[in-house]
């Protein structure tokens, strides 16, 4: 279990530092142009997530994301003991993402985003981004395990630019980027919405998959 925490909590961190600090450079980069730091900001996020899910995956599943392993607990593929182990591990690592992102810009460590990101569209586009990646995590496990890693990559990449939210898909993520008011932040007030759609698209993709990918009789 050490292992498996030690995995979520590096996982989540790196998965933060990257969105963050790809974003950091990409407005820095960009010149204002929102379209190329976005697009920057998508790549690296899509790369990483691949190197993740496939160092991190045969120790703890990689999950990185408190809505993944919500989903698991209501498919009973994990037990509660381990998704409550799980959840404050991946906060934690997310929060320390964004604190290194920022350490490495030479940015002040703590802060708290402007960048408001409201309204219901936000709120649907958030419960779909979290359903796709639920449904895209099981597909695959059911279907192609070994593809996961580049399935996930791919539909987060896709995510950020087809949701009017960017996808964040991912409670730990969501409280991390509460905490940069750089490109990829999210006004604290905005991320309670933002979480309980995650929740929301997570419940409804695993009920979705426990009967869409049941064995054919």
């Amino acid at each position: 279990m050490k292992r498996r925490l030690v995995a979520e909590a590096l996982g989540t961190l790196f998965l933060v530092a990257v969105v963050v600090g790809s974003g950091i450079m990409a407005e820095n980069l960009a010149a204002g142009n929102d379209a190329i730091a976005l697009l920057g900001n998508t790549i690296a996020t899509g790369a990483i997530l691949v190197v993740l899910i496939t160092i991190f995956g045969p120790v703890s599943g990689a999950h990185f994301n408190p809505a993944v392993t919500l989903a698991f607990l209501l498919r009973g593929e994990i037990s509660f003991k381990t998704a409550i182990a799980y959840w404050p591990v991946q906060v934690i690592g997310g929060v320390l993402g964004t604190l290194l992102a920022h350490s490495m810009f030479e940015l002040p460590l703590i802060q708290y985003s402007n960048h408001a990101r409201e309204g219901l569209s936000q709120f649907g586009a958030e419960i779909v981004a979290t359903f796709g990646l639920v449904m895209t995590i099981f597909g695959c496990i059911k279907y192609k395990p070994d593809a996961v890693p580049y399935a996930v990559g791919l539909f987060i990449t896709a995510g950020y630019w087809f949701t009017s939210s960017t996808s964040f898909a991912n409670p730990a993520v969501t409280i991390a980027r509460s905490l940069t008011d750089t490109f990829s932040g999210i006004v604290p007030a905005d991320a309670p919405a933002f979480i309980l759609a995650q929740l929301i698209g997570a419940a409804l993709a695993s009920w979705l998959a426990a009967w869409l990918y049941q064995p054919q009789k």
